[in-house]
């Protein structure tokens, strides 16, 4: 076989050489241990967790060592691309505070080693498909989907490996003349590697994992695909090569193909990037109490836009997805409790290997921890941002009423202790909603030791007294003074001891107060809730129940 005309056949418009594209790419000009990393979704619409936890590993062993993090765009399945997907991914990772160095945008791309989108760089693919092809390690298959199906049917029944190789391997030895007779009567082909049995073993070490021993590839596998686009294992060599890629984060999925990519590497005499394979994100299964992965059919919190919808802040996905990255976190967080997530030393070598168990209870209580260390104008701020976009009406009354929200969030806020009464921005609004009449609605009921009489003499001589100018030492005092006056005991373990002594405690008697003023048996501080509310909220609540 003439492999130079077959090359020069399949391959008529290919001008440029290795070494020219090799010349267009050239190596980055970066500080010494800088590390050059990526994410390569694909645009298919759906982003889910896992991009995003692939993303906080690339862009932390990136920007961390003074190195460069992009966004590539794997669009090879034209099939599968959504009209809009390369937006929805740039919009997804900007909202969880992912950026980007350089790479994809939703205006085009951004950097020197760009194309980004992976059937914008078909010239490069076919340059190094031309080359294989001269050195008589790629060829054309004319093989159809349903001779592929009878092969796999045939390995199966002899119990071998599935896959096109050896004598299962039917194009390989085709000679030119055929092979043009095949093109010239329109069948479609694909590029096959065309692979080596050995009986070799090859080992990677893996970042994470350690050492990767598993068989040398000897599979002929698809190189370009009939419409002349690569498959993932071609493509993602060659990027990952010019693009100067120093490591590939990508699921444990992945970890089958490396001997595809080992070859092709060691084929075209590129050094191989560290590889980094990551866990499996799993989950506890409600039936069988046992974990399984996340199915983006059964659990909508797969996807990204799960977190965004329910108002989960972001910074509470990154501390979560933090925990499950580094075993050590939690223990820098309780040693930094102020301080920034971005400070936290990051590294591979503390990743676990088993599968990563997503608990969305456990997340949302770190959205609680989050949420109460910022100040009350940051939490407006995220929560009023999360509103424009998925309820207006609370996003009016943020704005109509200012100092009264900024008033509320700054209730128990600071201290030693601050309240963790919040916890995602969709809670937020059911939290909030007394603070404002628009939405104000009394949906617990009044302590059973207080009938219908009690609360109207209660709030009777509560009202008698009131004075919205005492502070909140002399407004206790008057509680107490009433507490006493009506028969409830003002230690509550007094009641406790002898409650035939008593008609309740001073809890009932604050318990009715804040029902009265939240609507909720479980709400903050009574007099500094009034205070916010102000005198004329404050009366016309309180003078519905006497």
């Amino acid at each position: 076989m003439d492999y130079k005309a077959l090359a020069d056949y399949l391959f008529p418009d290919v001008k440029d050489t290795p070494e020219d594209i090799e010349a267009r790419f050239p190596e980055r000009q970066l500080p010494a241990g800088a590390n050059v990393t990526r994410i390569g979704p694909s645009p298919t619409g759906f982003v889910h967790l896992g991009n995003l936890y692939n993303a906080i590993i690339g862009e932390r062993i990136a920007h961390q060592s003074q190195g460069v993090f992009y966004l590539r765009i794997e669009d090879t399945d034209n099939k599968r691309e959504v009209e809009g997907a390369v937006e929805t991914v740039i919009n997804a990772m900007d909202y969880f505070g992912v950026h980007f160095d350089e790479g994809a945008t939703a205006v085009g791309d951004n950097g020197k080693y760009g194309p980004y989108r992976q059937r914008q760089r078909k010239e490069i693919y076919h340059v190094f498909a031309k080359l294989l092809t001269e050195r008589g390690l790629a060829y054309p298959c004319f093989m159809t989907a349903e001779e592929i199906e009878a092969v796999r049917e045939q390995q199966t029944a002899n119990k071998e490996n599935p896959g096109i190789y050896g004598k299962y391997a039917k194009c390989r030895d085709l000679t030119l003349d055929e092979i043009k007779a095949n093109i010239e009567a329109g069948k479609e082909w694909v590029l096959r590697f065309r692979g080596e049995e050995t009986g070799e073993n090859i080992a990677v070490e893996d970042a994470i994992r350690g050492k990767l021993e598993m068989p040398r590839n000897n599979m002929d596998f698809v190189l370009l695909k009939s419409d002349g686009i690569p498959t993932y294992h071609f493509a993602h060599v060659i990027d990952d090569h010019f693009m100067r890629s120093t490591h590939v984060i990508r699921g444990e999925e992945w970890i089958s193909s490396l001997p595809m990519h080992v070859e092709l590497f060691n084929t075209l005499g590129w050094k191989q990037p560290v590889y980094c394979h990551t866990a499996t994100l799993m989950k506890i299964d409600e039936e069988s109490g046992g974990k399984r992965k996340l199915s983006k059919r059964k659990d909508p919190e797969l996807a990204l836009a799960y977190y965004q919808q329910e108002g989960i802040s972001k910074d509470a996905v990154w501390e979560f997805l933090l925990t499950l990255l580094n075993s050590n976190y939690e223990e820098w967080r309780i040693a930094n409790p102020e301080a920034d997530y971005h400070e936290f030393p990051y590294t591979l070598e503390k990743m676990s290997v088993s599968g990563a168990l997503v608990d969305l209870d456990k997340m949302r209580d770190i959205s609680k921890n989050v949420i109460c260390r910022m100040s009350a104008e940051q939490v407006r701020d995220g929560w009023l941002e999360w509103c424009n976009e998925y309820n207006k009406d609370f996003a009016a009354l943020i704005n109509k009423y200012p100092e009264r929200t900024l008033g509320a969030l700054n209730i128990g806020r600071g201290g030693a202790k601050p309240r963790r009464d919040i916890e995602t921005w969709k809670q937020a609004c059911d939290f909030m909603s007394f603070y404002y009449d628009e939405t104000f609605r009394v949906t617990d009921d009044m302590p059973v030791e207080c009938d219908e009489a009690t609360v109207k003499e209660f709030f009777g001589k509560y009202l008698a007294s009131y004075d919205h100018n005492d502070d909140s030492a002399v407004w206790f005092d008057k509680v107490k003074a009433i507490t006493e006056e009506m028969g409830f005991a003002v230690k509550p373990k007094d009641y406790k001891k002898n409650p035939e002594q008593f008609r309740g405690s001073i809890v009932h008697i604050t318990n009715m107060l804040r029902i009265a003023l939240t609507g909720h048996a479980n709400a903050p501080d009574i007099w500094e809730v009034s205070h916010v509310l102000g005198e004329e909220i404050t009366r016309k609540r309180l003078q519905a129940f006497a």
